[in-house]
């Protein structure tokens, strides 16, 4: 407790005796004293009565003689003598206080009810008189002589304090108290030239709306429709002051909607939406549409949705007008609604393809500040939608050629280019039967800056166009500048075959494989062997075989080699030639024994190099190749080569340590490394198969059977993969 803080509990069991909380605060109030009260006194005569009269009047001087300026203790004093009946005096402590703080508002207001409570009504005129002339501005003193004139059924005199309050031109809740009292009492004429009166003093577009409603209410629509026209004429159509107008014209459409005079209210809305712009006539935006929806056509609602995006695209745009994608859509509701015109045969096709043109202009005019090509991928877009549109819908070809040759002006091609530019670029020129052109700009494509897009793209344009012989000089082109390119080399081979060029397709391929690097070899080297094999040639096939696996050793390389040997080919091409139909010619069919062979020298080269788990899996290709074409002797052949997994030890990285790993073991290795043993390891396995079997275990010869069960192996001792997997499992 010496640092302040709470001791350490040492004992954190429950007590044996529970207390609640409700104990605890039970307890507390319990054990609380009692507050002092003030013994009751009783007075039993009039001299007691004037003796604590004079004691609280002496308590209440002292304490105004102490805080003079406290209107608290003033009131409280004066509340007391209106309470015992002496309200001579208490209108005495209040003149009293009234000369000390003659501007507060609480003794002005604690003094009038203590007349009214006295039923002295007209003392209370009176103080409301002189409180309203010293404190013109305190409304409250105006609400209350007002309503106590109103009470007494006075309505003259609540009418010439109105008229006193207006001089001072108070706040509009005062001129609505007026107004309110009028129609009260059935003035609506006077409650008019109030309005008036209102109007003329603070012209502002709430006064204009109360009073057009106030005129309806009365179904004196001319007179109303008389004030919403002097309301517009007076804020005039300056856009700041059609702003600041925008209630007025709403309240008058609605009132026009009321008496249904649909087409006034449109007038109105369109009068002072055009008179707007976009960004600042939500509000008003919203309303329009709104009416439009009750009680407009399928074209006028369209129109009004579409103004109504047109100012939220606007208005994001005033944000950022960097952001194409708004842009993008900007750019569709624009064409949009041509097409909605253009379909309901309407007149404003001219203006609405206007439209359009201006939204793309002023989203190509931001070209993106950065240097980067990922901030102008959006950008280029517009362009290329800008010249369809102007192709496809507007039909002026000569202007979207201009957007075309702007847009490829724009684009630093130095930095980078986008091959969708020049390829719509050509293929427009294309449609405009201008061949020279297009192959001009592809050309020039290529020589800025060249790309396999490009490549493709105006090879693709010479084979639609049947120049093979430039489609050739294209592919060599774009070998030359890509010769890694395996794809082109693929493409480049299907040419030359479907030209029936058997030789050059060779040749291509040949040039192709012969090239030191390669971005996907696998594919070109499997390209070139289908070509060899639909050409019927098994010679030439199996020796892109044996070049195949002597490059890569790859064990999928040998299992395809082997399998392709098995496997039935077309009859050469020379004889499906010859032959009236193709289809009638029989395939050639695959040599199991050369499968064999190849699977054996698969094996043997993996066991070379010491790859074991590739061998596992030539031997498992093997094995299910023996299944579907072999005899049980060749499978149990295969079988006999399968690998076992043993459980061995080893030293650790530290090189102090040992510890367990499992490795592969195949009988050849086996059998080369340990001849001795191998013969006891190959018969426990198959003692072991043939008691998992349930079946006869054979027996083993120079050895006898044991009485009892033969204990669990031991480290170091192997097991088939078959048992591993299952251990793992358990």
């Amino acid at each position: 407790m010496q640092d302040g803080r709470a001791p350490r509990v040492q004992n954190r069991a429950a007590a044996a005796v529970q207390i609640t909380a409700e104990q605890l605060l039970r307890e507390a109030q319990e054990r609380q004293e009692p507050q002092f009260r003030a013994p009751k006194q009783r007075v039993e005569d009039f001299e007691e009565l004037s003796e604590y009269r004079g004691r609280k009047r002496k308590e209440f001087e002292d304490r105004i003689r102490r805080s003079r300026g406290n209107v608290k203790e003033w009131r409280a004093y004066a509340s007391w003598e209106a309470s015992q009946g002496e309200y001579d005096r208490s209108r005495s402590v209040y003149e009293r206080a009234l000369d000390v703080e003659p501007r507060s508002v609480q003794l002005w207001m604690s003094y009038t009810e203590m007349e009214l409570k006295g039923r002295n009504v007209q003392h209370a005129r009176n103080l409301y008189d002189r409180g309203v002339t010293l404190l013109p501005r305190i409304d409250q003193l105006w609400y209350r002589y007002v309503y106590l004139e109103e009470m007494l059924q006075n309505v003259a005199g609540a009418r010439q304090v109105f008229e006193r309050w207006l001089k001072w031109e108070p706040d509009d809740k005062a001129w609505q108290a007026y107004i309110k009292m009028e129609e009260r009492y059935n003035e609506l004429d006077r409650a008019s030239s109030i309005y008036e009166r209102w109007i003329a003093i603070r012209p502002e577009p709430r006064a204009w709306v109360k009073w057009g409603k106030f005129e309806e209410e009365r179904n004196r629509l001319d007179k109303a429709r008389e004030v919403f026209q002097t309301a517009l004429e007076f804020f005039g159509d300056d856009e700041e002051q059609v702003e600041k107008a925008q209630a007025v014209f709403g309240a008058f459409a609605k009132m026009e909607m009321r008496v249904k005079e649909y087409e006034r209210a449109r007038v109105i809305y369109k009068f002072a939406l055009e008179r707007l712009p976009r960004s600042k006539s939500s509000s008003l935006y919203t309303a329009y549409t709104r009416f439009e929806k009750q009680h407009g056509t399928r074209t006028t609602l369209e129109s009004t949705v579409l103004g109504k995006r047109r100012i939220e695209y606007e208005e994001e745009l005033s944000h950022d007008s960097h952001n194409y994608d708004v842009w993008f859509d900007y750019a569709r509701l624009e064409e949009g609604a041509l097409k909605a015109i253009r379909d309901e045969e309407e007149d404003g096709e001219q203006e609405a393809i206007t439209r359009v043109r201006e939204v793309y202009e002023r989203a190509v005019s931001n070209v993106p500040p950065g240097q980067e090509k990922r901030h102008w991928r959006r950008y280029i877009f517009l362009w290329l939608d800008y010249a369809l549109f102007e192709e496809l819908e507007s039909k002026d070809l000569e202007r979207a050629q201009q957007i075309y040759e702007t847009a490829l002006k724009v684009v630093p091609h130095k930095l980078f280019t986008f091959a969708k530019l020049w390829i719509l670029f050509a293929r427009f020129k294309i449609r405009r039967l201008d061949v020279g052109a297009a192959r001009k700009i592809m050309g020039t494509a290529i020589g800025l800056s060249p790309k396999e897009a490009l490549f493709k793209a105006y090879v693709q344009l010479e084979l639609e166009l049947r120049e093979f012989d430039r489609a050739r000089e294209l592919y060599q082109k774009y070998l030359e500048f890509d010769a890694t390119n395996s794809a082109a080399w693929i493409k480049f081979s299907e040419l030359e075959t479907t030209l029936q060029d058997v030789a050059r397709a060779r040749a291509i391929f040949e040039l192709a494989v012969s090239q030191p690097q390669l971005s996907m070899p696998e594919l070109l080297w499997k390209s070139y062997i289908d070509f060899e094999i639909q050409e019927g040639n098994r010679e030439r096939t199996r020796a892109l075989y044996e070049r195949l696996v002597t490059r890569s050793g790859h064990f999928k390389a040998w299992i395809a080699y082997a399998l392709f040997e098995a496997a039935e080919i077309p009859a050469p091409r020379e004889v499906r030639e010859e032959a009236e139909d193709e289809d009638d010619v029989p395939p050639v069919p695959g040599d199991a024994e050369m499968a064999r062979k190849v699977f054996e020298k698969a094996y043997q080269d993996l066991k070379n190099r010491g790859l074991k788990e590739e061998r596992v899996r030539v031997l498992e290709a093997w094995k299910d190749f023996e299944q579907e074409h072999g005899t049980r002797d060749q499978v149990a052949a295969v079988q006999t080569r399968m690998p076992v997994v043993s459980k061995r030890r080893r030293k650790a990285e530290n090189g102090v340590d040992e510890e367990d790993y499992w490795d592969i073991v195949f009988p050849d290795d086996e059998r080369e490394a340990n001849p001795a043993s191998f013969k006891f390891l190959q018969m426990a396995h198959a003692w072991k198969t043939a008691q998992a079997r349930g079946g006869k275990m054979p027996a083993m010869p120079n050895f006898t059977r044991a009485a009892e069960p033969a204990p669990p192996p031991a480290d170091g001792e192997d097991t088939t993969m078959e048992d591993a997997e299952g251990s793992d499992e358990e």
